[in-house]
């Protein structure tokens, strides 16, 4: 295809050169056949130079043409490469500013795609991972059960049940942040008070965090401005953030979540602090990303990635601040409504 628009580039500047050396021999001719004293030899050298001008505007603009067409050759010569499945694909940047210009976004393309397939064959290896283990242990305890070996009481049924539960809550998270992420998301917006969601919030967790000897606190501000949310999904946010806190904080240690106003005036911060060990460095930039987690922590790895897609469904922005042995604090803002 390269080859064949190269030409194409080449037949196009020929036959526009042709042409206008064509007509300019023709007027050239006409016009020294006109009556008058010594017309041919007046306009010959005058045609002459003409035409020599062309032949040399040729060669210039030729050139200019085959090093703007080789580079724009290379740009559909990857295209075909990647349409293929060759997502490492990369384009030199030469030519003229605005052919580097095509060949840089080119790049850039494909660097996304290649990216997206890489996320792609991740997340289904993590997904067969995450389901391995409990669709072994239902199917180990059930052909125990047939073979005679276990009886099919309640302790050896429980357990089965807890299993699909974890199945259930895997591919509910999956479809949750595969619909989120695509923007598919449906939600219901209700005008919410922020300290109301905090409430909410951390009455689930109360008793769990008193169990485990963690002092649960509340820290709203007076008088914020009403959010137009949808409070289930906010909830979800809080609840995912308040369990990775309780979790990972020790006992006799604290976990705050609280509400106020953010410093542009113009949206609602909610934040979750605790005193747990943190966040290492280097899992601390991808704590946002699929199946991200510590290695003494529970569950998929799934909450603060969807947490961070409910945020920015809402039109908001969520991050994360911590030190190892200092706590973590996750921190997200909703836009506020007008007071």
């Amino acid at each position: 295809m390269r080859t064949r628009f190269l030409r194409r580039v080449g037949l196009v500047v020929a036959v526009f050169f042709g042409l206008l050396f064509a007509a300019n021999v023709l007027t050239w001719t006409l016009l020294a056949r006109r009556p008058g004293p010594g017309g041919h030899r007046a306009f010959a050298p005058f045609g002459w130079i003409i035409g020599l001008g062309i032949l040399v505007a040729f060669l210039v603009v030729g050139r200019a043409a085959r090093g703007m067409a080789g580079p724009v050759g290379d740009v559909m010569e990857a295209a075909d490469r990647v349409a293929g499945g060759d997502y490492r694909t990369r384009v030199e940047e030469r030519g003229p500013r605005e052919v580097r210009r095509l060949a840089r976004s080119f790049n850039a393309m494909a660097e996304r795609l290649n990216a997206n397939e890489e996320q792609r064959r991740e997340l289904l290896a993590d997904v067969a991972h995450e389901l391995r283990t409990p669709l072994s242990v239902i199917q180990g305890n059930v052909e125990g059960m047939l073979d005679g070996l276990y009886p099919t009481d309640r302790t050896h049924l429980e357990p089965l049940l807890e299993e699909a539960r974890i199945m259930s809550r895997l591919l509910e998270d999956l479809q949750t942040l595969s619909t989120a992420e695509a923007g598919a998301l449906r939600l219901h917006w209700e005008t919410a008070r922020p300290a109301e969601l905090v409430e909410e919030a951390a009455a689930a967790f109360r008793a769990s965090a008193g169990a485990k000897g963690v002092t649960l606190e509340l820290r709203n501000s007076s008088s914020l401005p009403d959010v137009e949310v949808d409070p289930l999904r906010i909830g979800q946010v809080l609840a995912n953030l308040l369990s990775n806190a309780v979790r990972h904080t020790p006992p006799g240690g604290s976990v705050s979540v609280s509400a106020d106003l953010a410093r542009s005036g113009r949206a609602v911060a909610f934040s979750v602090s605790d005193t747990g060990p943190g966040i290492p460095p280097d899992v601390l930039p991808h704590v946002f990303d699929r199946f991200v987690r510590s290695g003494d922590s529970g569950g998929a790895g799934l909450g603060l990635a969807i947490a961070r897609s409910l945020v920015r469904a809402h039109g908001g922005e969520i991050t994360a601040e911590s030190r190892e042995g200092r706590g973590t604090t996750v921190r997200f803002e909703v836009p506020a409504q007008p007071l």
